[in-house]
């Protein structure tokens, strides 16, 4: 999930499905179905913001199919592919002690184990193994390189302090 401003983004309608209106929705949630949990939407396209609510909606595959409340044509639907969903980050639950939302992730400095800024988290990026942080240089920065570090606590991940917006990784900077 990315954060803009007060929200975050959620997921991302991809296509139409079948000729009542029903779209295809790209979550970035985890389980991929918990966007179903959240009604109120914001749809976010070419800088855009319209507030929709989801009426129905389910697991097909490996994706999400949703009904937005009023759409019941596939040409209307097809107007909202391509737009962002987005939910008040104050509507997230809270998460375990130990575990990040990505974007709480997103903005902290990175630091090696030895004090070393490698720069900024820039976004992450899901895998299949591990989900890896791409940063990027800042004017801090010990160089001018992008990284992908891989998203391991305890291995890689050594500290994360949201307070001092700080990220402490065991990672070799020549690597």
């Amino acid at each position: 999930m990315t954060q803009r401003s007060q929200d975050t983004v959620i997921g991302r309608i991809t296509s139409v499905y079948g000729v009542k209106g029903w779209v295809k929705v790209y979550s970035y949630t985890d389980p991929i179905d918990g966007i179903l949990g959240y009604r109120n939407w914001t749809l976010v396209q070419d800088g855009k913001r319209r507030p929709v609510k989801m009426t129905e909606g389910r697991r097909h595959g490996a994706g999400i199919v949703v009904q937005i409340d009023g759409v019941s044509d596939r040409e209307v639907a097809r107007t909202y592919c391509g737009a962002e969903i987005v939910v008040p980050t104050a509507d997230l639950p809270d998460l375990p002690a130990g575990e990040f939302y990505w974007h709480q992730l997103e903005g902290l400095v990175v630091l090696t184990v030895q004090g070393e800024c490698l720069g900024v988290v820039h976004h992450l990026m899901e895998t299949g193994s591990n989900d890896v942080l791409v940063v990027r240089p800042s004017s801090e920065s010990i160089d001018q390189r992008e990284r992908l570090l891989p998203y391991l606590p305890d291995q890689v991940v050594r500290e994360i302090d949201l307070a001092s917006g700080k990220l402490v990784v065991d990672w070799d900077p020549e690597f």
